[in-house]
């Protein structure tokens, strides 16, 4: 009988299998109900009663190493990976499409500006999206029944009709920041501010609730508003060509005295139009005061751009909420 057993072993060590067919067969030939293991157990009844104990052990061995085997193989199996079509070295077999990362539109946009200003000597500063009335409103010049300071325009996330310097909001513009850098530094000061703000807008296709800014400050002894627009000019060259056309023209802000916008030439399939893309101007005394920079030694200018309407008209996109619905489709055009 121990003959048998061990000659069953050998069988069981030999047996090649190398495919699923393979593995089958091994089941059938010494795992199922008719194979070899229970064939075997079925002699159980000819072993003398004194070895039965030691018979039965030897077979139970059999029995896992068969299983052991049976697991092992299907498990090294299971990871290969099948080839489903064509032959395995065929290499005119077209391959599958992968599709590498690329960045959003806006983060393009934002990261030409920032390139462009960083050229031109400006350097980058930051603040909070969570402001305050003074920072907001009060120290940009914003009078108190200023239409900015209307819950149509602005998210209140703290509103006190009694004591408006405690009022909290999200910002409506990085200009706050411009304020918080005048507050503790010292002029010269030339940078930008980059950054979210929000307002409380319906969404079109050409407006949404929050968008992307980038403000600059200038100041120091002596700078003009030729300095400005000549800066102005020089981001449009560079962010649109040489050949872009545009123009400067008056306008208003509280903050800035006297103040002006600049448009671009857009040509699209209604034959063109001028799009405004910055406002900008000579920082009103006003400003200075509240910052305790002294407005008769030092002027300055100020400006700022909307990210993802410059990036609309950088990239041919005619619709706001494209840059925020996060469709691959889109991004893909981006890589």
């Amino acid at each position: 009988m121990i003959e048998k057993i061990d000659s069953l072993k050998q069988e069981i060590d030999s047996f090649t299998i190398n495919s699923e067919e393979e593995l089958e067969a091994f089941r059938l030939e010494f795992l199922s109900r008719n194979g070899k293991v229970q064939d075997m157990f079925k002699l159980m009844g000819q072993v003398p009663n004194d070895q039965k104990a030691a018979m039965g052990k030897a077979m139970n061995e059999v029995k896992n190493l068969a299983q052991e085997r049976f697991d092992s193989a299907k498990e090294s199996l299971s990871g290969k990976e099948a080839v489903t079509f064509g032959a395995a070295d065929d290499i005119s077999l077209p391959v599958t499409p992968k599709y590498t990362g690329s960045l959003h539109p806006l983060t393009r946009a934002l990261r030409e500006i920032k390139q462009i200003f960083l050229r031109l000597g400006f350097n980058i500063a930051d603040g909070p999206e969570l402001e305050d009335d003074f920072h907001n409103f009060t120290a940009l010049n914003f009078p108190p029944d200023h239409p900015a300071r209307d819950m149509q325009d602005t998210f209140f996330v703290k509103r006190s009709e009694e004591n408006p310097d405690e009022n909290l909001v999200m910002r409506t513009h990085t200009s706050p920041v411009q304020i918080r850098l005048m507050k503790d530094t010292q002029p010269p000061i030339r940078s930008i501010m980059p950054g979210r703000v929000y307002r409380n807008e319906a969404v079109t296709a050409k407006s949404y609730f929050q968008f992307n800014q980038v403000e600059g400050l200038y100041v120091d002894e002596n700078v003009t508003l030729g300095e400005l627009i000549e800066t102005l000019v020089m981001f449009a060259k560079l962010m649109y060509g040489s050949d872009v056309k545009y123009r400067v023209r008056p306008s208003f802000f509280p903050f800035t005295e006297p103040s002006l916008e600049m448009d671009i030439w857009w040509n699209n399939e209604k034959g063109g139009q001028w799009l405004e893309i910055l406002g900008a101007g000579m920082v009103d005394p006003n400003v200075f005061d509240a910052v305790d920079v002294d407005s008769e030694t030092y002027t300055g200018f100020a400006f700022g751009m909307g990210v993802d309407r410059i990036a609309l008209l950088r990239y041919g996109i005619d619709d706001i909420r494209t840059l925020y619905e996060n469709d691959i489709r889109v991004l893909r055009q981006f890589k």
